[in-house]
């Protein structure tokens, strides 16, 4: 289990950690607002800024969903297989 953990929290750690950092660059406009990471993109940009919001919401997403599955799926599907083999046995 607690191979599971540290896989879920190192990708939790990193993918957030790097959406946070493109977050920064795409999605806060001024510092003095209080709404920094959360705005949405105005940017229209260049090819390489419409890489680096496809990559952000990349990272967000792969955040929660491998988050989930080390920390909630993984685990539960171990428990429902040990049960179902020991009801078998």
């Amino acid at each position: 289990m607690a191979d599971e953990f540290i896989k879920g929290l190192g990708i939790f750690t990193a993918a957030g950690l790097g959406w946070m950092v493109l977050a920064g660059w795409y999605r806060t406009s001024s510092f003095e607002t209080s709404r920094q990471l959360i705005e949405p993109v105005t940017s229209g940009g260049t090819l390489f800024d419409s890489i680096g919001v496809l990559l952000m919401d990349g990272l967000f997403w792969f955040a929660l969903l491998g988050a989930l599955t080390f920390w909630v799926l993984i685990p539960v599907f171990r428990q429902t297989r040990e049960a179902l083999r020991e009801r078998r046995a």
